[in-house]
């Protein structure tokens, strides 16, 4: 009996080290990006899945970012790649330049010489339509940025229907802005060269004109905006936040003025360090959102803003988001079909279709 025990014992032991020798690996966490950032990255950052060298193939990621407003969320993106590496979310490496004109990122995605960029939303559906789909739009970091201002110590500008028989200065002509200020011109029942008069002008020169009173209303981009008015000692006002007139008109598209691309080809051959990029990019969003004062001194380190001072007054100003995926899709889409209602060379022609956006699996 004794013997009979011994063996049942054996044969026990020996299926349980059989089954444990069998069992599958825990399968590899996905790496995709959630559709809006509201979670601290300090919070966030506990529950971001591990990924090792040992499991995943690591790439070198070209970055391309664009100074001004569109490249004030990669501030702490750019921080970790150069002091905290550990900090990234993957194996990844990383190298970046910082750009000042699209014009460069256009040639670069173009060349094959930059992988994925931040730029601007029309420039991006332009490059879509005109290189037969040869970036796609994998992220929404920023929404408005622009300002009416109404300088001269003036009181009287409170929405655009208010710029009736006014003259305004705008900067960003066959660009976002121009495109922007029609469209609200026009939802307000006011016709360009009648009831009101744009005058296209460099950013620089308008604050000039502001500060020395030869003009009074003027609609500029933050950090430019910021500036003005930090620089008019209280004759220089924000009197319209464009993003909230655009989202006052309730037509069920967002305004999004930043658009981050990947170049289609890279994107098609490493698609989980793009999700991996993405997740990068919406922790650095998070982080400038919710740490201000230290964010605007990476900000201006990096020469995307002229000063900290400008840079921690205009975060707030920015509408800093993170949007992927579906979400993504249906900001940007309605955008661009608003865009192509009031001039379709603003998207290159034609609305582009679906093949633009990115959606991970």
């Amino acid at each position: 009996m004794k013997y009979f025990k011994s063996l049942s014992l054996m044969l026990a032991l020996a299926l349980l080290f059989s089954l444990a020798a069998c069992k599958p690996a825990a399968a590899e966490p996905t790496a995709s990006p959630t559709p809006e950032a509201t979670v601290p990255p300090t919070e966030q950052s506990s529950a971001e899945p591990t990924e090792t060298p040992s499991s995943v193939e690591a790439e070198e990621i070209r970055l391309a970012v664009l100074s001004g407003p569109t490249g004030i969320g990669t501030a702490k993106l750019l921080d970790n790649i150069d002091n905290d590496p550990a900090a990234l979310r993957g194996v990844d490496t990383y190298s970046y330049n910082i750009y000042t004109d699209n014009s460069e990122l256009v040639a670069g995605l173009t060349k094959g010489e930059i992988d994925i960029a931040t730029m601007a939303s029309n420039v991006a559906v332009n490059l879509y339509n005109k290189t037969d789909g040869g970036v796609k739009i994998i992220a929404v970091g920023t929404l408005g940025v622009l300002h009416i201002l109404e300088g001269g110590g003036g009181t009287s500008l409170n929405s655009v229907a208010d710029l009736a028989g006014k003259t305004i200065y705008s900067a960003g002509q066959g660009a976002n802005p121009e495109y922007i200020l029609r469209y609200l011109l026009q939802e307000n029942d006011l016709e360009v060269g009648t009831d009101v008069e744009i005058v296209f002008a460099d950013a620089s020169e308008i604050s000039a004109k502001l500060l020395s009173g030869e003009i009074q209303y003027a609609m500029l981009p933050v950090p430019a905006a910021t500036a003005a008015i930090a620089k008019g000692e209280d004759k220089i006002r924000a009197a319209i936040d464009v993003t909230e007139a655009w989202d006052q008109l309730q037509t069920g598209s967002q305004l999004v003025m930043t658009a981050v691309v990947a170049r289609t080809e890279f994107l098609e051959s490493h698609p989980e360090a793009v999700n991996r990029f993405l997740r990068n990019y919406q922790i650095s969003i998070d982080y400038v959102n919710h740490n201000i004062d230290a964010a605007a001194e990476l900000v201006a380190g990096y020469g995307i803003t002229p000063s900290a001072g400008i840079a921690k007054q205009a975060i707030p100003q920015c509408h800093l988001t993170f949007i992927a995926g579906e979400d993504m899709m249906s900001a940007v889409s309605g955008y661009f079909r608003t865009l192509y209602s009031i001039d379709p060379a603003a998207v290159g022609g034609a609305v582009p279709d679906d093949g633009i956006y990115y959606i991970p699996q």
